[in-house]
């Protein structure tokens, strides 16, 4: 075999890899290959492998079936009280029909990104800035059912779409720092006034905790010690009730008796008394003496008394 043999062989076989090559297409996970047969329609490719007619067929788009994220550029738009702000959007959609999405509208990212600016406006249209800043939920809603259905001819599913960030004027901006600011203090002056009410109820209900134990503590004491009065009370006329009861068994006479009876008018008008008691029967005196005198043992005391009777004698 000649060496032009052998080239024209190696192109032949070249030909043919790069052929084949063109002809087997593979198409992956999650992709949608759209097929033209001479210029027009033929047919949607999944995953798989698939046979291209040389000069024939062509693939005309490959769509990915997969949720598709796009976050567009900060659009102006004008609230209901003729505020300008700017609002940046998520929109994330999914491709439905590879068919409709191909051929339904020319760039269909760039129609959603517009479509998606002209609902904004008409929607942020109809509120005022306080309602802007606190119904995202409320946009976010009415955007998406807006959008879905009006990509639905593009062989689009818009699956949500979210109100990234409000940016209202400075001027705006600073007077809501400013009013979350007094905010803020005002919360912080009512959480202080509650702590301190909280303290001062904790401290007098401590006080008067203690009170109340003080009280107890004194009452305890005093009923102890009126106790102990009581029971020395006791025992002390115990020990009289028994000392009477002993002098009663012992039948003392007349004479220890009125004994007795002036050593308890001694003790009476020992000086500390501010009244002196005289017996009524004064006539009777000096026969008790003398009885006294007999019941005597010592000779000084007699003596004493002596002096007392004679006066009387004479």
């Amino acid at each position: 075999m000649s060496v032009f043999q052998i080239i024209l062989l190696v192109v032949v076989v070249l030909i043919l890899v790069g052929l084949f090559a063109y002809l087997i297409r593979i198409v992956p996970q999650a992709k949608a290959y759209v097929i033209e047969r001479l210029g027009a329609y033929h047919t949607t490719w999944n995953t798989g492998i698939h046979i291209l007619v040389p000069f024939v067929d062509r693939v005309a788009n490959k769509v990915t079936l997969k949720e598709v994220v796009k976050d567009f550029a900060p659009q102006p738009v004008i609230t209901k009280d003729n505020v300008t702000m700017q609002i940046d959007t998520v929109v994330y959609f999914q491709i439905t029909d590879p068919k409709l999405y191909t051929y339904g509208v020319v760039g269909p990212i760039t129609a959603i990104e517009n479509l998606t600016a002209t609902t904004l406006r008409n929607i942020i249209g109809d509120l005022e800035l306080d309602e802007t800043l606190t119904s995202r939920d409320i946009i976010n809603t009415k955007m998406r059912a807006i959008l879905d259905e009006a990509t639905d001819p593009w062989g689009i599913k818009v699956n949500r779409v979210e109100v990234k960030n409000i940016i209202p004027p400075r001027d705006i901006q600073e007077a809501m720092e400013k009013q979350m600011r007094a905010e803020r203090e005002r919360r912080e002056s009512i959480l202080r006034a509650e702590g301190e009410k909280r303290s001062n109820i904790l401290t007098a209900e401590g006080e008067k905790e203690a009170m109340v134990l003080r009280a107890n503590a004194k009452k305890e004491a005093m009923i102890a010690e009126a106790e102990g009065q009581a029971r020395a009370m006791e025992r002390i006329y115990e020990a009289q009730a028994r000392g009477i009861e002993m002098i009663k068994d012992a039948n003392p006479t007349k004479e220890y008796l009125s004994l007795k009876s002036l050593e308890t008018y001694e003790k009476m008008a020992d000086g500390k008394a501010t009244k002196i008691v005289v017996p009524s029967e004064m006539q009777n005196m000096a026969s008790f003496l003398t009885s006294a005198r007999e019941i005597l043992v010592d000779d000084a005391a007699k003596d004493a008394l002596d002096e007392v009777i004679k006066p009387k004698k004479g």
